[in-house]
């Protein structure tokens, strides 16, 4: 995963909607120290070195004092992905949607996570469970569409979902050649 994508899940989880079992927390008025800000910074760069043990002691240490944001959740359950601990990044998935429900990040990083495990019925409902809230988001719109072609072997499911991302990033040719295939399948 690139810095930028990585940096986007800290713009994501700053422009979504955290909230709580209780009541909504706006995320543009989270305060957050400048420690933790430090730390969050440090451990994408480790993230970004492939150094994911240093990755993960510093998220946990990150999550441990701020628990409001869902990209530190997010960055900690890649991280544990990477080395092989699909539990605990799950978990941490599991958590940054605790933190922010249907962040659209952490949604596909989940359902990517439950597609590669097999778990093909609970990887289309975190995707169109977000997709209500986040109907133009490609990741989301994408792997749902490759879900139900490859896995679940729903030609009809995978059109639908490759045209809808087609209107939201009509240049991307690959899916334009997945289209036409599809297209040929269904008729």
């Amino acid at each position: 995963m690139g810095l930028l994508l990585v940096l986007l899940q800290l713009l994501a989880a700053c422009a979504s909607s955290p909230q709580t079992s209780r009541s909504p927390v706006n995320p543009l008025n989270v305060k957050v120290s400048g420690s933790v800000n430090r730390d969050f910074t440090q451990a994408v760069a480790y993230l970004e070195g492939e150094r994911y043990p240093e990755a993960i002691e510093l998220l946990q240490s990150v999550v441990e004092r701020e628990q409001r944001l869902s990209a530190p959740y997010v960055n900690l359950g890649i991280a544990y992905y990477r080395t092989g601990d699909e539990k605990h990044a799950e978990e941490s998935f599991l958590e940054a949607l605790r933190a922010a429900p249907l962040d659209p990040v952490a949604s596909n990083e989940l359902g990517v996570l439950y597609r590669r495990q097999g778990r093909f019925d609970e990887a289309k409902a975190t995707y169109a469970k977000s997709l209500q809230l986040h109907p133009d988001n490609p990741p989301l719109i994408k792997n749902l569409g490759i879900l139900c072609d490859l896995y679940l072997r729903d030609a009809s499911c995978a059109l639908a979902q490759f045209e809808q991302y087609l209107k939201v990033r009509p240049n991307d040719a690959k899916v334009s050649i997945w289209v036409t295939d599809l297209k040929r399948r269904v008729n």
